[in-house]
């Protein structure tokens, strides 16, 4: 009776966050089925794998069960350790540069190859394998083909064009010499306001399971036909399991489900996927029931490995096996006894991980069979892959072939999905089509952004800092309207604030969300740019005059855009088309009979900021149904909407700079006395002063800002708009930092300076942050008044610096104007 009070106590305050993930353990097995995959277990390969493994010793076998990211090893470490298998992350790229041609990553994998096998490593001669996060085409490649995010695919409902895109995506991958993908995503999405909504196609299970199985048998081939032939690479189901489904939509968080549910909803992805013959499988970062998904035997080998037959391997992902209870990101022997294969092991610490589960082997925390099951499993999938017969990288049949990389046949495909992927909210009084031979004013920073239109993993892992120029071949949706309307004889002006000097016929606004990705991308409301009605005020000044207004909304999620879709006549889910823009103009204008609306909601839409509803609820009152969609025949009136709402949304007198991510309308760079340099990627260095994303919750969600102490210099947050409101004695400025070491006196927090030499409105950092324990974050506040009073020139925040003219080391994750009373009047 006193064991069974703990554990409701338990349950009732931590939500089992502390209990052991075999507590979770129950006598459902039944509920999973057993798996019958395409892919046969095939003898000769099963005694290859035992031979090999048998020669191999306990540190190789280590080896291959380590996972690290090109940012922090070499071809040095490749060669003296032989890593089974090594990635690139999101924004991650050879040597470090963005611009890296087709040839250079081919060259790159090549030397990780000729690493992986050399004599002198340890005789196994065991080729590695590079895993990419290829999520809607190759997105981590300029030029590459980009294909419409996830939630759009799902709205075209249409598996012969997933498979399309999935062989299109294994051709221009397998031109950089890369051999496996993270994908696809079968996420079931329950709540919206998860930053990753638009990497599911549905918040059904239906469209899932029927995708799963075809962008599988896309990437790598259909067993006993094309399978992982010179065309085809290795494909991930991911993330095992629920991470769509957690509650609050809070990424990583927990889900909550029972048993039935998680297979019901949350597992059909993996049914459709693993029967179509998926080799890898990556764990969830998320918790079911409260125990960490990278630590659950039950759901791990017991279920998937166990009672659905999966005999391929698990992969970590970045860093998650450090989440599981008991671990941290150097030693988790908890995730390899529950059934990882695979550590994910980016940044430094990949070298203490290995070292950790070789002494945990020897000392018996880690049973060596468990480890050769892991081996095993590696193996297994390296022969059917066929890496041991193929030509290195090098010389591959796409390898180095720069004309796959955004293949004309590529960028059909795409266009076509992006014209499926459009779905009509409204059409009131008939306004689409459009009549291409009229005065047409574009308006909205979506218009001519390829950038937007592509969302997260775009380039760069959230999507940001990219220019037009960084999608060559790429084309915006203002490209395509153009195009159309020349050719009619129409005119055309782009006005991204709406302003011009002769009345439209007709205005085409294009506008939505920022670009963003996991963690960084969480909302608490699903209402659209609740603190700034720029845009809207920009519409309803249209509407005012007459003025015919189509929009077309850039989301990842379905949104409460009730004011907007009040503004606009007509009004278009455009999602997030990726790199071929111009095809929008397509169905906008309906250049060919075909090219009506197809695009269904595969995700329902909500009635109001606050709603959470799925398909099949028992209380189902969405504004647009699950499979709405109007086509040019529909003669559907949307009547006005109720624009009227209760918003709280924490902190809502704050803006952030930085939270996790950049915040627009905040730009980066670094900067010293003679020059300046924007800050595009994850890893900038100007001098001795250099800036680099580090992980604090999710990956990626903070930075780290290094001077050697040459010369004065910093990191400067600029505004691009007009900036933000400082006026009022209760404004204060606040950090949240992490020190390495005691700051010195020079570092400093400045707004508003014209010349970094002499800057009037700075305050000293060390004393409040040195106050901080050593590598613990914490924040500190500074109130307005501590900068000598900014004048009424400087009503405006424009820009706030970090500066030192001394050594220093100092982590970041946010920096945000807030309205409250600080902590501490001090102002240093």
């Amino acid at each position: 009776m006193k064991k069974l009070s703990i554990l409701a106590a338990c349950l009732a305050i931590f939500g089992c966050n502390q209990i052991d993930s075999t507590s979770v353990k129950s006598n459902k097995n039944a509920i999973w089925p057993v798996i019958q995959s395409q892919v046969i277990k095939d003898e000769s390969i099963e005694n290859k794998v035992k031979a090999l493994l048998d020669t191999m010793t306990l540190e190789q076998k280590i080896a291959q069960m380590i996972q690290p990211e090109i940012r922090d090893i070499s071809i040095e470490d490749m060669r003296k350790y032989g890593f089974g298998s090594y990635l690139n992350g999101g924004g991650a790229f050879p040597s470090g540069n963005k611009y890296s041609i087709p040839q250079e990553w081919v060259d790159y994998a090549q030397l990780m190859y000729e690493a992986s096998i050399d004599d002198a490593l340890d005789g196994s001669k065991i080729p590695t394998m590079w895993g990419t996060d290829a999520v809607h085409g190759h997105n981590n490649v300029i030029g590459a083909t980009l294909f419409p995010h996830n939630i759009g695919l799902g709205a075209a409902n249409n598996s012969a064009l997933i498979k399309d895109i999935a062989t299109a995506t294994a051709t221009e991958v397998m031109a950089t010499g890369i051999d496996w993908v993270f994908a696809p995503t079968v996420a079931a999405v329950r709540d919206d306001r998860w930053g990753r909504t638009y990497e599911g196609y549905s918040e059904d299970p239906e469209i899932i399971k029927a995708y799963a199985s075809a962008i599988v048998e896309g990437l790598q081939g259909k067993p006993g036909v094309d399978f992982m032939d010179d065309s085809h690479v290795i494909s991930t189901v991911k993330h095992f399991i629920g991470d769509g489904g957690t509650n609050n939509g809070i990424d990583q968080g927990n889900n909550t489900a029972d048993e039935q549910e998680l297979f019901d909803i949350h597992a059909q992805g993996y049914v459709g996927g693993l029967t179509a013959g998926a080799q890898s499988v990556m764990a969830s970062f998320n918790r079911w029931q409260g125990a960490k998904i990278h630590g659950s035997k039950y759901l791990i080998n017991d279920v998937l490995k166990e009672k659905m037959g999966f005999d391929g391997f698990v992969v970590g992902d970045w860093n998650g096996h450090g989440q599981v209870r008991g671990c941290s990101n150097e030693s988790c022997p908890a995730a390899i006894n529950a059934g990882l294969d695979i550590f994910m092991a980016p940044t430094h610490t990949w070298k203490a991980l290995y070292e950790n589960t070789i002494k945990q082997v020897k000392e018996g925390d880690i049973p060596l069979s468990r480890i050769d099951d892991a081996v095993s499993r590696i193996l297994r999938v390296k022969f059917r892959a066929g890496l041991f017969d193929k030509p290195s990288p090098v010389n591959r049949k796409y390898a180095g072939k720069t004309e796959y990389i955004g293949h004309e046949k590529h960028r059909k495909i795409a266009e076509k999905a992006v014209r499926e992927s459009l779905v009509l909210l409204k059409n009131n009084g008939s306004t689409l089509p459009l009549s291409a031979n009229q005065r047409i004013l574009v308006v909205g920073d979506g218009a001519d952004n390829i950038g937007k239109q592509s969302g997260g993993w775009s380039i760069s892992w959230q999507g940001t800092n990219n220019t037009n120029d960084d999608f060559p071949g790429g084309t915006s949706i203002y490209d395509g309207i153009d195009v159309v309307v020349k050719k009619a004889g129409g005119s055309i002006v782009l006005s991204v604030d709406g302003k011009y000097e002769k009345k439209p016929d007709v205005v085409i606004a294009v506008y939505g969300e920022e670009p963003y990705a996991e963690g960084q991308g969480d909302v608490k409301t699903l209402a659209y740019n609740p603190l700034n009605t720029k845009e809207l005020n920009m519409l309803q000044g249209f509407k005012q005059q007459g003025i015919p207004v189509v929009s077309v909304f850039i989301s990842g999620r379905p949104m409460w855009v009730n004011p907007y879709l009040n503004a606009s006549d007509a009004f278009v889910a455009a999602w997030l088309p990726g790199s071929e823009g111009k095809a929008v103009a397509d169905v906008l204008f309906k250049r060919s009979p075909q090219n009506d609306f197809k695009g269904r909601l595969s995700f329902s839409w909500p009635a109001t900021p606050d709603q959470i509803v799925n398909r099949h609820d028992k209380d189902y009152s969405p504004l647009f149904p699950y499979g709405y969609g109007l086509t040019y025949e529909d003669d559907i009136q949307v009547k006005q909407l109720s624009e009227h709402h209760t918003l709280v949304i924490d902190g809502q007198q704050a803006e952030a700079l930085f939270d996790g991510k950049l915040v627009a309308p905040w730009i980066l760079s670094l900067m010293d006395e003679m020059r300046q340099t924007p800050v595009k990627s994850s890893s900038v260095e100007l001098g001795g002063l250099s800036y680099r994303t580090i992980d604090k919750i999710v990956q990626e969600d903070a930075f780290k800002l290094s001077n050697q102490g040459n010369t004065l210099a910093g990191l400067w947050f600029n505004n691009k708009d007009d900036g933000y409101g400082v006026s009022g004695d209760n404004r204060v400025v606040e950090l949240t930092v992490r020190r390495e070491a005691l700051l010195p006196e020079s570092v400093m927090l400045a707004l508003n300076c014209d010349d970094i030499k002499q800057c009037q409105h700075a305050v000293a950092l060390a004393n409040k942050i040195n106050a901080l324990p050593v590598n613990t974050w914490g924040s500190v506040q500074y109130s307005l008044s501590c900068f000598n009073q900014l004048s009424a020139s400087h009503s405006k925040l424009k820009s706030l610096g970090v500066i030192s003219s001394s050594k220093m080391n100092l982590d970041i994750s946010a920096i945000r104007m807030t309205i409250k009373e600080p902590a501490s009047t001090e102002c240093n």
